[in-house]
């Protein structure tokens, strides 16, 4: 297959990175500006400070309240929006491309010139503490965060984007301010678009747009050490146990990238994968049961979930790691590498469809990999990958007592109450 999309990349004069995707058929844009800081770059006491920042930024700048910044795009039947990751914050929009001078004003006014209002501030404090109590409330959601911890307990990654209601609580503006202007540099903003747009127009409209900002040194990271937990058990109220087992995986510019992404999707992508097929339609102990991945600078990681009932944790557990174990013992059959082969290029190539999907895409190679890859070098990187591949790799990383495990389940008086 040949990619016919035109990729350009620019590095303006005040460092800022741009780069495009033309797509003429189509007559919407995806538009991101997006900055490299993420809970990562955080102190103990600044954490979820990240996310407070793409909150506030929302919240009123000299030109625009928020009333004014939400009505903006959608006035024109765009989408605005932004979210915050482990290592990147995002800022995005989706629109018709002849709004996009539009687009450019309002996010280049949220990140240059936004107030930070002291009395903004304390009712966003309520609205954060609001979502880390849902998250407590959701064991799906928490269950993920007490993986990460368990997975990095020395290390910013482990910590929650969201913060602690403590650190959130604690915040100070001139906190806010000095974290903005360490982090929110031009040499680590990425502006990432996909669509009908030209390059050069996207240009001009940045043509000054974010030289306001300060230009620092590079990204300072610091490398989690090898230390982690090989699990926790939490018992919270709710009547299904949840459990999370993996280990730390691969970086995003790893060479296995392509055997791992195969492995992870005949493991738990979709309704034909062997966690699917095993444990919830030969044993039906799950209706949520699935794998999943993250790739990041120096690391990443590797799990599965499940949700089940209480009295078959252990058979649950037990089967987890008897699929686990499969993969490193025994050689994967090639009629199943090839037909999980086929079923990550369809993905692709249906994710491909979307503008979103393609901005994003651009802004991560760029960020990660600091070059474009094609859709056919990715084809090609499926395409060369073997069983043989495939079980290195699972060998590498699945050592049975060096596993994650991560559990939240019913306390013993709501398994009691539940039996009465």
């Amino acid at each position: 297959m040949i990619d016919q999309t035109q990729h350009l990349k620019t590095v303006l004069p005040n460092g800022v990175r741009v780069v495009t995707e033309r797509i003429p058929h189509v007559r919407s844009i995806s538009l991101g500006l997006w900055i490299e800081v993420g809970t990562r770059d955080e102190l103990p006491e600044e954490n979820g400070i990240s996310h407070f920042i793409e909150h506030i930024m929302f919240k009123g700048t000299r030109r625009r309240n928020s009333k004014e910044i939400a009505e903006s795009l959608e006035a024109v039947g765009g989408h605005l929006n932004a979210f915050t990751g482990k290592e990147v914050t995002c800022y995005y929009a989706h629109l018709l491309d002849e709004h996009l001078p539009i687009a450019i004003d309002v996010l280049t006014d949220l990140l240059t010139d936004s107030l930070f209002d002291i009395g903004e501030m304390n009712k966003e404090r309520g609205v954060i503490i609001e979502e880390i109590n849902a998250v407590d409330d959701t064991p799906e959601e928490l269950i993920h965060e007490l993986f990460f911890n368990d997975l990095f307990p020395e290390h910013a990654l482990g910590t929650s984007t969201l913060g602690t209601r403590e650190t959130v609580s604690s915040f100070s503006r001139e906190q806010l301010l000095s974290f903005t202007r360490r982090h929110y540099t031009r040499n680590r903003i990425v502006v990432s678009a996909a669509g009908n747009i030209e390059h050069e127009t996207l240009l001009n409209l940045l043509n000054g747009r974010l030289d306001s900002l300060s230009s620092n040194g590079p990204r300072k990271m610091i490398t989690p050490s090898s230390v982690r937990n090989l699990g926790t058990v939490k018992e919270d109220v709710g009547a299904q146990t949840h459990i999370c087992l993996g280990t730390r995986a691969l970086r995003f510019e790893d060479t296995r990238k392509f055997n791992f992404l195969v492995m992870n999707t005949l493991l738990g992508g979709g309704m034909s994968s062997r966690l699917f097929q095993n444990i919830r339609e030969k044993h039906g102990l799950a209706y949520s049961i699935y794998s999943f991945h993250d790739f990041m600078y120096d690391t990443g990681i590797f799990g599965t979930y499940i949700g089940t009932d209480p009295e078959r944790e252990t058979q649950a557990v037990g089967l987890l790691k008897e699929e686990l174990a499969r993969l490193r013992d025994e050689k994967v059959p090639a009629t199943e590498i090839e037909r999980t082969k086929n079923q990550l290029k369809g993905s692709l190539m249906l994710g491909l469809e979307s503008t979103s999907s393609r901005m994003n895409r651009l802004a991560n190679m760029e960020m990660y990999l600091g070059r474009y890859y094609s859709l056919d070098e990715v084809v090609e990187g499926i395409e060369h990958v073997t069983s043989e591949g495939v079980q290195m790799l699972a060998q590498d990383l699945f050592e049975m007592e060096k596993l994650t495990l991560t559990v939240i389940r019913p306390s013993a008086e709501e398994q009691e109450e539940d039996d009465e």
